[in-house]
C-alpha cells in the first residue's frame, strides 16, 4: 500500500500561484509514477500532469501547459505542483496519485484526499 497526502491548496487570486506537495510513505516512492488530477464541483475528474519514476519525462493537460510544472524529490518521497497564472477555472479538488503515468485515472491505483484550490476572480 501507499498512502498519500496532499497539501498545499487554498485560495488564491487569479494570476497568482500555489504549490501543492503530496507526501508518500508506506512504499518505495521512486518505484511509482505520479500524477495530478483535478475534480470540479459537478464534473469529472481530469488529468492534470504526470511524471515518471525518475522525473525525466514529464506529462501535461493541454489546459494547464506552460503554467503548471510538476516535479519529484525521490530523497523526500514528494512530488510537487507547482502552478503559475492561476485562473478561475483552475478550482478544483486536486488529487495526487501513484503508480499509473499519462492522463487515464484507471491505471493509478493509489490516490491521496484531495486538496481544494479555489482561484478567485
Amino acid at each position: 500500500q501507499v498512502q498519500l497526502v496532499e497539501s498545499g491548496g487554498g485560495l488564491v487570486q487569479a494570476g497568482g500561484s500555489l504549490r501543492l506537495s503530496c507526501a508518500a510513505s508506506g512504499r518505495t516512492f521512486s518505484n511509482y509514477a505520479m500524477g495530478w488530477f483535478r475534480q470540479a464541483p459537478g464534473k469529472e475528474r481530469d488529468f492534470v500532469s504526470s511524471i515518471n519514476r525518475s522525473g525525466s519525462s514529464t506529462y501535461y493537460a493541454d489546459s494547464v501547459k506552460g503554467r503548471f510544472t510538476i516535479s519529484r524529490d525521490n530523497a523526500k518521497n514528494t512530488v510537487y505542483l507547482q502552478m503559475n497564472s492561476l485562473k478561475p477555472e483552475d478550482t478544483a479538488v486536486y488529487y495526487c496519485a501513484a503508480g499509473g503515468l499519462g492522463p487515464s485515472a484507471k491505471v493509478y491505483e493509489y490516490w491521496g484526499q484531495g486538496t481544494q484550490v479555489t482561484v478567485s476572480s
